[in-house]
């Protein structure tokens, strides 16, 4: 048997990997928080909660993660993607310890808030590192492999959960902080062997430095000339002004990104952002034992686990979807998705507000079987296809800064869904999920109106969209075929 003709994916694919291994944190903050937080052994540590304490715990992460991701963007433009990621993973890992070991509600909440600082430097300067050593061509592909690691991460949580609730002491909710803690350390040396984009050191001037990285991510000459022409392109935009211009831009970027020639852009990216959130996704994966049990579940532990279906769902659904992603245009893809969703929150809410939903009714299990639907329809579109179009349709110039805002207005708004949705189904089962139904109807109304199609498209194709050029029939198309070479179900068979 000749094993040297196994193939090898390139080194790129390699780095996006590694890099996105960070989102896993992520993921499974997310998983056990909810859990966390209704289990018998925390409420005996820290005492019972008001439903405004319960989402104020639940959401502290959130708004020291927006504020960092707005800084974010300049760290990473200042100091490099690796440096910006690694710092965040160090500083998560410590948050994540305080939680573990907090002996009052004070330090937890601290130690939340510590790693919402550690979560905004790295989360959102993942996607633009994994984007720009991505070809175009598979950009989809690559750029939804942070998706693919942020739903593992919320299935491992969950289970995390399910299995140590059997725990009689509060090991029983300390234990699933302290795997977090470690997998963030573990990150944090997976960063070390991490070449620096060559982009950002192409920007910076470092173009022998970038030559060299290219070599070590092993991408081919002519996917590297694609993803040099998108940044050249921007590099001349940028000196084309005038210096004063310059400087300023580099004082302050987030100015930058909202520049005549880029606002529009950066416009997109806050509102798809806002948009996730407003869907209701993590509404539902927050307090999906609280969903179930009042859906009819009868007990704490079938609530974990058809919380833990939930999860599974979403990540069996995100494997497909991200391998798919250079399959199915954008556009399409978020128009899909919004529709699935609405109809799912929607009916959701009629069966609450016309008192079909009861324990063991068939109003309850419709509830049940259209919170899978809706985190299944979340999963194979929205969950992979916003996080990629909100870094793809960036000028390199402002692609940092500009998707670190985009990523701190979805921290800002999943914080007030966090903070808020107890409070709702307090007093309404059946309102939130209106709410969040035609949220997402707003949202295909304006995606159908003013997005245009950005799979496998320069910049310079994209530029001319946002820059007054009227959408024709081309910008429905991927790209031509010149330009695709072998597609990308050849590529994967290489």
């Amino acid at each position: 048997m000749n094993f040297g003709a196994i193939n090898t994916p390139p080194k790129y694919v390699i780095a996006s990997i590694l890099a996105s291994f960070g989102a896993i944190v992520f993921g499974y903050d997310t998983g056990i928080i909810g859990p966390v937080t209704v289990m018998n052994q925390f409420a005996e540590s820290f005492g019972d909660f008001s439903e405004t304490a319960h989402g104020a715990i639940v959401s502290a992460i959130l708004i020291p993660a927006a504020i960092t991701a707005l800084f974010g963007g300049h760290l990473a433009d200042s100091v490099g993607r690796v440096k910006a990621i690694a710092l965040g993973a160090a500083i998560f890992g410590v948050g994540a310890a305080l939680e573990a070991g907090a002996a009052h509600i004070a330090m937890f909440v601290v130690g939340r808030g510590l790693a919402g600082v550690g979560e905004g430097f790295f989360l959102s300067t993942i996607s633009v590192y994994v984007t720009e050593i991505s070809p175009p061509r598979i950009r989809g592909l690559i750029g939804g492999i942070p998706q693919f690691f942020i739903s593992f991460g919320l299935c491992a949580g969950y289970f995390v959960c399910y299995g140590s609730a059997n725990i009689l002491s509060s090991l029983s909710w300390r234990l699933p902080f302290a795997i977090q803690s470690l997998v963030a350390f573990i990150f944090l040396v997976i960063t070390f062997s991490l070449p620096e984009s060559p982009r950002w050191l192409t920007s910076m001037g470092r173009k022998q430095d970038a030559a060299a990285n290219w070599e070590k991510l092993e991408v081919l000459a002519e996917d590297r000339e694609a993803i040099i022409e998108d940044t050249e392109l921007t590099l001349h935009h940028t000196m084309s002004r005038p210096t004063s211009v310059i400087v300023k831009s580099k004082i302050n970027t987030l100015f930058a990104v909202f520049s005549p020639t880029a606002w529009r852009r950066t416009t997109l990216g806050i509102f798809l952002n806002a948009a996730q959130q407003l869907s209701g996704i993590d509404g539902v994966l927050y307090y999906a034992p609280t969903l179930f049990l009042n859906a009819g579940l009868s007990s704490s532990s079938a609530s974990f686990l058809a919380s833990g279906v939930s999860a599974l769902l979403i990540f069996a659904t995100t494997i497909p979807a991200f391998l798919l992603a250079d399959h199915w245009n954008r556009r399409t893809n978020i128009l899909t998705g919004g529709s699935i969703q609405a109809m799912c929150m929607i009916i959701i809410g009629a069966l609450y507000a016309s008192g079909q939903v009861s324990p063991g009714s068939a109003g309850a299990w419709t509830v049940i079987v259209l919170i899978y639907l809706f985190t299944i329809g979340f999963s194979a579109t929205w969950a992979v296809v916003i996080r990629v179009v909100t870094s793809e349709v960036q000028p390199a110039a402002t692609r940092a800064a500009a998707t670190s805002l985009a990523q701190a207005t979805n921290w800002f708004v999943n914080f007030i869904v966090a903070l808020t949705t107890p409070l709702f189904l307090a007093r309404s089962a059946g309102g939130v999920y209106f709410m969040f139904g035609f949220s997402s109807v707003i949202a295909v109304v304006v995606c159908m109106l003013w997005m245009p199609e950005t799979r496998g498209r320069n910049l310079e194709d994209i530029e001319g969209n946002f820059n007054g050029k009227k959408r024709g029939p081309e910008d429905q198309l991927p790209m031509s075929e010149e330009r695709r070479g072998c597609g990308m179900g050849e590529t994967a068979g290489t």
